[in-house]
């Protein structure tokens, strides 16, 4: 037989696409050629492939070898093809049986001594070969995260020439048993007991986290802004099992290492104020995820919003509404999950604090007016963090809650959003607003009053009645009350600030 076919996938974004390596062996003077759409990377697989089989103590067929990649239009690249490609050669020339091959997916880059190196991108591979019913072989090192999959049989392989014995059945490999754990054992360094004081901040944190919302901390500095950002993680419920695996699958393909300890708690990512679009976005001639993308059912932390770029902070407007992101170049699209949790902080002024006599109020609007308007109307809560008062750093400091506890209320919080609507009150959609915040004649009077004299947006209008719903819910309220209402205005913190400049300078 001169013919053979392989299984093996190509990684498009978070999709692993089939991939059939054909191989077919004709005389003629001896020559190497590989086709369909294969990338430099690729290209160069004919010497390792070579030098691994030689090195396994197989022949290497002196013949005209002609690999094709189907299909032909699908980009290939990465070393992930050596291992398929040498197999197909080997069950072509006779040396491996082609009995059971198609059972089979091969995955893996070859040193020239036959052993096998890690790629990237093992998690959705995992994924799509167990929807095929196929079993995946690929480097011991992969096979640890791939077997995260439930559904998937993987096979590692450490060496090439451990690939006869299973074949003819000699000796199988193991199937890979997952080593995660079934709860989030990680412990979070990071408490909330360790903010002293500012209760009013860490109680809309705790509305932030019970309802997915959006929050941005305004404050001088040194008041605990970034600690309290940080401690955001320590009190979020834990992710479904599935949301993990979306998660570590995006980490693998980012070439990203998963604590198995960890893997559960939401991921927190904190690009620094010099990042760019496509860094925050993602983006490269091969579209790459960016920052929304990595923070996936996670929170992404801006500190020192106003440093940002104008243009960088505007690219987030899209994802924060949809949920996802599509990245656009000339050859591909990629569309990524970015389902994220933005929490921002930054200072009231350009000096960093209110009323210091360095700064006019023409020049804290101007600073102030670095941060678009449709960007903040995204963000649901915003609120002022003051300044300790005297006193709170003495040696009698009380007990403050940990995140544990914290994280207890916000979990009984969240399945109460679950169970009535399915997601997170900072999801819902205009329809479900209208079945779920129902509001009495006059709370909807008040209401619109107060959108009115604030000169709010429609967004923001439903952006207060989904604080209001979760603040009801926190306190297991079926109905949303007026005191939700007026608790939920009071997270308007900009509105009230930029209103406040623009009539002073007017």
């Amino acid at each position: 037989m001169s013919l053979a076919c392989v299984y093996s996938r190509a990684r498009v974004g978070l999709t692993s696409p089939l991939v059939t390596v054909e191989v077919h062996l004709a005389n003629g003077l001896p020559a190497f050629n590989i086709v369909g759409l294969p990338e430099t990377s690729v290209r160069e697989s004919k010497d390792r492939v070579r030098s691994a089989i030689i090195n396994c103590g197989y022949e290497f067929p002196a013949k005209r070898i002609t690999i094709n990649l189907a299909p032909a239009d699908l980009p290939k690249e990465g070393g992930r093809f050596d291992l398929p490609i040498a197999v197909g050669i080997l069950v072509a020339s006779q040396q491996l049986p082609s009995d059971d091959i198609e059972n089979y997916e091969f995955a893996g880059e070859l040193a020239l001594s036959g052993e096998l190196r890690p790629i990237v991108g093992e998690i959705p591979m995992a994924m799509a070969s167990s929807e095929s019913k196929r079993a995946l072989i690929l480097s011991a090192e992969n096979g640890e995260q791939a077997s995260w999959v439930e559904s998937a049989t993987i096979l590692p392989l450490k060496h090439l020439a451990d690939l006869y014995p299973h074949l003819m059945r000699q000796q199988r490999l193991a199937i890979a048993e997952p080593n995660r754990q079934a709860v989030n054992t990680a412990i979070m360094e990071d408490d909330i007991s360790d903010v002293i004081g500012q209760p009013l901040a860490k109680r809309a944190l705790e509305l932030s986290a019970s309802g997915g919302h959006n929050l941005l901390l305004v404050g001088p500095p040194g008041t605990g802004k970034t600690m309290l950002a940080s401690r955001l993680p320590g009190i979020l419920p834990a992710m479904t099992e599935q949301e993990g695996i979306n998660v570590a699958a995006i980490k693998s393909i980012s070439n990203q290492a998963v604590d198995a300890n960890a893997w559960l708690t939401r991921p927190f990512r904190s690009p620094h104020h010099t990042a760019s679009s496509a860094a925050l976005i993602g983006g490269g001639s091969i579209p790459q995820p960016g920052e929304v993308t990595l923070a996936h059912h996670g929170v992404l932390f801006l500190d020192e919003l106003p440093e940002f770029d104008r243009k960088v902070l505007d690219v987030l407007r899209e994802p924060m509404e949809s949920g996802e992101v599509t990245i656009s170049r000339a050859l591909q699209k990629q569309t990524y999950p970015a389902q994220f949790q933005l929490v921002a902080a930054m200072n009231p002024s350009p000096t960093g604090f209110y009323n210091d006599n360095r700064s006019t109020p023409e020049q804290v609007l101007r600073y102030l007016n670095k941060l678009s308007g449709p960007f903040l109307d995204r963000i649901d809560i915003q609120i002022e963090v003051a300044r300790l008062p005297k006193g709170m750093w003495s040696d009698c400091v009380p007990v403050m809650e940990t995140s544990a506890q914290v994280r207890f209320r916000v979990q009984k919080c969240r399945t109460i959003q679950i169970k009535r609507q399915g997601k997170a009150n900072a999801h819902l959609t205009s329809t479900e607003l209208r079945q779920y915040c129902v509001l009495t004649p006059d709370d909807n009077e008040f209401l619109a009053l107060a959108v009115e004299k604030l000169g709010l947006s429609t967004r923001a209008h439903h952006k207060i009645l989904k604080i209001a719903r979760t603040l009801a819910d926190m306190e297991n309220c079926d109905a949303i009350e007026h005191k939700h209402l007026i608790e939920a205005l009071s997270y308007r913190a900009m509105d009230r600030l930029l209103k406040h400049l623009t009539t002073a300078v007017a």
